[in-house]
């Protein structure tokens, strides 16, 4: 059991965020839950969480590219723990519609990058200070296929921008908090869709996926159970990886696929 170690996770009431609140809270990990806006929804899921896995869980309402709201979080946080060791960056926008650069509003861009960069930066500086104190700590960030080469994503470039300047920030501190117990590492999910980000292995491998060459879907328990692993005491040699999560498929070349 892990009733010592607590994790934030952004974004964790839905999708991949919520299936790794569950794979943590599994193991006995106290649990903080960011939100944005549904507090039913978070609350909801809190109280069935607790029921479930009789962990700690906590519901955090902020909006994390707002650093006032990521500010607010971190005082919430400490008035129920001495700090949070594993910090889970899971949320973050993306625009589904497909399109060219040039047909960006520089609104439209600076949500997407604001959301997917900086965000990171704002709530990491605020846990980071916890960590070093006790000489052991915890990031998890969000890629893509092949992010780490900063590879061209046609009609996503806002997305793939913030998201390849995030792999850099993601090495970067990994390099610099080494020497503290730190570990920073990033999880690249493939093409997993709809109802399968809270769904679980066992269900996926008794369905086909033939654009996969696994022959399944992926799912959100896929991506969790990595982000567990990577996060636990024996796992301290891994850090400043970039780790594909996408059952071999080419995520980024699918579009001219037939």
């Amino acid at each position: 059991m892990n009733k010592d170690k607590s994790v934030l996770i952004t974004g964790g009431t839905k999708g991949i965020g919520s299936r790794t609140a569950i794979e943590f809270s599994k193991n006995g990990y106290k649990v903080f839950i960011n939100y944005r806006s549904d507090e039913r929804r978070a609350q909801h899921f809190v109280q069935q969480l607790r029921k479930e896995y009789r962990n700690e869980v906590y519901a955090v309402k902020g909006d994390i590219s707002i650093p006032d709201d990521c500010e607010s979080m971190a005082a919430e946080i400490r008035g129920n723990c001495d700090g949070i060791d594993i910090l889970i960056h899971n949320a973050g926008p993306y625009v589904k519609e497909r399109k060219t650069f040039d047909k960006y509003s520089p609104e439209e861009w600076n949500y997407i990058v604001n959301g997917n960069l900086n965000s990171v930066f704002y709530l990491t500086r605020l846990m980071i200070p916890n960590m070093r104190e006790k000489k052991w700590g915890r990031i998890i960030t969000f890629g893509y296929d092949r992010v780490e080469t900063s590879p061209g994503w046609i009609y996503r470039s806002a997305f793939a921008a913030a998201k390849a300047g995030l792999a850099s920030f993601t090495k970067s501190i990994a390099i610099e908090e080494a020497e503290n117990g730190i570990t920073a590492n990033m999880v690249c999910p493939g093409d997993i869709v709809g109802e399968w980000k809270e769904n679980e292995i066992h269900y996926a491998q008794s369905s086909c996926d033939h654009s996969t060459p696994v022959g399944r879907p992926g799912t959100g328990e896929d991506l969790a159970r990595v982000i567990e692993f990577l996060c636990r005491e024996e796992s301290d040699f891994i850090t400043g990886a970039v780790i594909p999560i996408t059952g071999g498929k080419d995520v980024l070349g699918k579009i001219f696929h037939k």
